[in-house]
C-alpha cells in the first residue's frame, strides 16, 4: 500500500512500523507533526514534555526499560537535551533510541542555522540523514536496529523541505517487538566517574564498528553516470542534484557521520572532478580534506541558507566548463508578493506591546509569537536570544545597570516557554534578590508551533484532560508575592497593572490571560468599522501593527473579512470614529 506522506508523518510511522512503545517531544517547528502524528497511533504512547532534556530523559528511561523510543526536536532544542544525549552515548540503550533532529537551513522558523551533524560528532553517536518521505519512514526503522545492534543512541537528522515536502511512501505493518528484558546494571547506566571511563572505552570501540558498517551499509550508494563530475552529497540536497546534474556521477550519503572513508577514496578516484554539496557546515567537505583528497565544496557552494535547484544550476555552470554535459534547465523562482510576519487580528500580545511601547518600556523577549512584538510598528522588543532567556537577560541587565534602570524594565514570556525553560528564571530572581518584573502571556497553547497543549491548558497531546498548571500558585510558591492576572485587552487597566508592577521594590509576575484569537476563529464575531465623517487622519490606530487596519490616502479603513471584532483599535482611538454597531462594505 502506497500512501502521500511528509517527512515528518513517514518518521511517526516509520516508529510504528518498527514498534516503538514510547514517543516525546516538545514542539517546535520543523518537527512539530511527528509527535502530533505519533499520537494517532493507539499502540505508541506519546507525549508533549515541558522541554526538550525532559523529553530525551523520559525516551532514555523507556529504552532503559526495554521499548523502542523515539525522541524529537528541533535543530535548537538539541542544546537544551545535549547534558543527557552526551552520557547516553556512553550508558548506551536497552530499547533502540531513535532521536530526530529537525534543522532549519533558511532559518524559516528559528533563531540561528546550526548544523546538528557536529553534535552527531561531538556525541560520537551515528547522524542518518534521509532525503525524501520514503527514506524518512525507512531510516527511522533502521535506526531502531543500528541504536540496538550498536548499544547507542541514533540521530536522525532532517531539515525543513524533508519535513514538510510530501511523496509516496510504501506501507508497512507493525512489527511487534515488545519489551526488552531489563535488567539492574549499575555499571553500563550509572555514570559515576569509575564507571564513566570504562564506557568511554566501549564508545571509541563502538565507533570503529561503525565505520566499518559505513562501508557496506545501503544507506551508502554510488549512482554511477559520466565520471567528468563527481558530486557527494546527503539530504534534500541529493534531490536537488538529481533534478539538475542529470549525468553526473552521485555517491548518496544516507549516512554522515561516521563517514565511509574507503567509499569516498575509492568514488574520488575515478572522477575528474569531486563537489561536495551540502546545506550548511562544511561537515563532509572538512573530513574529506583532511583525508589528503582534493574536493571543492564551500568554495562554490554557499554555508548559509538553503542550496536550491537554482543554486546548483547557477554556481555549477558559473565553475565548471563541463556542466552543459549534465544541467537541466530549472525554472526561475516565482516573484511571489512579499508577506511580512506579524500578529493575527486579534492576537492577544498586541494590546501589551501597544502598552509596553507606549511606556516606553525596556523588554528582555523570548520565542514565540510574541516575538513579532519586536516588529514596527510596535517595536517592543529588546532581546530575544532563546527559550526561557527573557528572565535571566532582565536580572543581568538589571544586575549591570542598577534598580533605576529596572523601574523601567520587563520580561516577557509565553505559558508553554515559561514552563520549558523559564521557571528556573523565575526562582533566580527570588533568590538573588532582583525586582524583575516579569509577563506571562498565557494565550492557553503553544502558538507559534500551531497549537500544541502544554502543561498549563489542561490536556495532553492526545486531547487527554488533566490537571492544568496554575501559574498564579507556581509563582508564588517560589516565592514572588505580587501575582496580578489581567486581560490584555483592557489597556488601561493593563497599562496601570505594569506601571504599579514597575515601581515595587520586589520582583512582581504578570500573568496577561486570553485565549489565542485562532483557537477562537470559530467564535461569533462584530467586525469594527470606520466612520469616515469622524475619522481625523491620526493614525493612531495604525500603531497596534494590526493587518486588518489599512492606510488609505489620508484616513483608514478595516478589512472586515480580517477583523476579529477585539475592539483595541476602538481603545485607542480618540475621535470616536471605529465602532461595532454596524457593517460596512469595504
Amino acid at each position: 500500500m502506497k500512501k502521500l506522506l511528509t517527512g515528518n508523518e513517514a518518521i511517526a510511522r516509520g516508529a510504528w512500523e518498527a514498534g516503538a512503545l514510547v514517543c516525546s517531544a516538545y514542539p517546535g517547528t520543523p518537527s512539530t507533526e511527528i509527535i502530533e502524528n505519533a499520537a494517532k497511533y493507539t499502540e505508541m504512547y506519546a507525549e508533549w514534555s515541558p522541554n526538550e532534556k525532559v523529553a530525551l530523559e523520559v525516551g532514555a528511561g523507556a529504552s532503559i526499560a526495554g521499548a523502542r523510543a523515539l525522541v524529537a526536536m528541533k535543530h535548537v532544542g538539541v542544546n537544551v537535551a545535549a547534558d543527557p544525549l552526551f552520557t547516553l552515548a556512553y550508558t548506551g540503550v536497552n530499547g533502540g533510541l531513535v532521536l530526530i533532529s529537525a534543522d532549519d537551513p533558511g532559518m524559516h522558523s528559528s533563531q540561528n542555522e546550526q548544523d546538528n551533524r557536529h553534535f552527531g560528532r561531538a556525541a560520537k553517536v551515528p547522524v542518518l540523514e534521509p532525503s525524501d518521505s520514503q527514506e524518512s519512514k525507512d531510516f527511522t526503522k533502521v535506526a531502531f536496529d543500528l541504536s540496538e545492534n550498536f548499544d547507542t543512541p541514533v540521530m536522525v537528522r532532517i531539515t525543513t523541505r524533508v519535513a514538510h515536502s510530501q511523496s509516496l511512501v510504501n506501507l508497512s505493518d507493525r512489527q511487534e517487538t515488545g519489551l526488552k528484558k531489563y535488567e539492574k546494571n549499575a555499571l553500563k547506566y550509572v555514570m559515576i566517574p569509575a564507571h564513566a571511563r570504562h564506557r568511554h572505552i566501549d564508545v571509541e570501540a563502538r565507533l570503529e564498528k561503525l565505520r566499518e558498517y559505513a562501508e557496506t551499509t545501503p544507506l551508502n550508494r554510488i549512482e554511477w553516470n559520466d565520471t567528468k563530475i563527481g558530486i557527494i552529497t546527503n539530504g534534500i540536497t541529493y534531490q536537488y542534484v538529481k533534478e539538475v546534474l542529470k549525468g553526473a556521477s552521485i555517491l548518496k550519503l544516507g549516512i554522515t557521520f561516521p563517514l565511509p572513508r574507503k567509499m569516498i577514496s575509492e568514488f574520488s578516484k575515478r572522477v575528474d572532478k569531486l563537489y561536495v554539496i551540502e546545506e550548511l557546515e562544511p561537515f563532509i567537505e572538512n573530513h574529506i580534506r583532511s583525508w589528503g583528497i582534493e574536493v571543492h565544496g564551500k568554495d562554490v557552494f554557499p554555508a548559509i541558507g538553503e542550496i536550491l535547484p537554482e543554486t546548483i544550476s547557477e554556481k555549477m555552470r558559473e565553475f565548471s566548463e563541463n556542466i552543459q554535459l549534465f544541467s537541466q534547465q530549472t525554472d526561475p523562482p516565482l516573484n511571489t508578493p512579499v508577506r511580512p510576519p506579524v500578529l493575527c487580528p486579534g492576537c492577544p500580545h498586541r494590546g501589551l506591546f501597544y502598552v509596553l511601547n507606549k511606556l516606553k518600556v525596556t523588554v528582555a523577549g523570548d520565542i514565540g509569537c510574541y516575538t513579532l512584538g519586536s516588529l514596527a510598528p510596535l517595536n517592543a522588543i529588546d532581546t530575544t536570544i532563546c527559550m526561557g532567556a527573557s528572565i535571566g537577560a532582565a536580572i543581568g541587565m538589571e544586575k549591570a545597570r542598577g534598580k533605576d534602570f529596572a523601574r523601567k524594565l520587563v520580561a516577557v514570556i509565553g505559558d508553554s516557554t515559561f514552563i520549558h525553560s523559564g521557571i528556573t528564571g523565575l526562582i533566580n530572581t527570588v533568590y538573588n534578590k532582583a525586582t524583575t518584573t516579569t509577563i506571562i502571556l498565557d494565550n492557553r497553547t503553544t502558538g507559534m508551533t500551531g497549537h500544541q497543549d502544554n502543561p498549563a491548558t489542561g490536556l495532553t497531546v492526545k486531547g487527554d484532560p488533566i490537571k492544568e498548571v496554575d501559574l498564579v500558585l507556581l509563582a508564588k510558591a517560589v516565592g514572588v508575592e505580587r501575582v496580578v492576572v489581567v486581560d490584555p485587552f483592557d489597556l488601561e487597566k493593563l497599562e496601570n497593572v505594569i506601571k504599579n508592577e514597575l515601581a515595587a521594590e520586589e520582583p512582581s509576575v504578570i500573568i496577561t490571560k486570553r485565549k489565542c484569537a485562532l483557537i477562537e476563529k470559530n467564535k461569533n464575531t462584530t467586525p469594527c468599522f470606520i466612520l469616515e465623517e469622524s475619522c481625523t487622519g491620526c493614525m493612531r490606530c495604525m500603531r497596534l501593527g494590526c493587518p486588518c487596519i489599512i492606510k488609505e490616502g489620508k484616513k483608514v479603513r478595516i478589512n472586515s473579512t480580517q477583523c476579529a471584532g477585539c475592539e483595541l483599535c476602538v481603545s485607542v482611538c480618540n475621535s470616536g470614529a471605529i465602532g461595532k454597531e454596524g457593517l460596512i462594505d469595504v
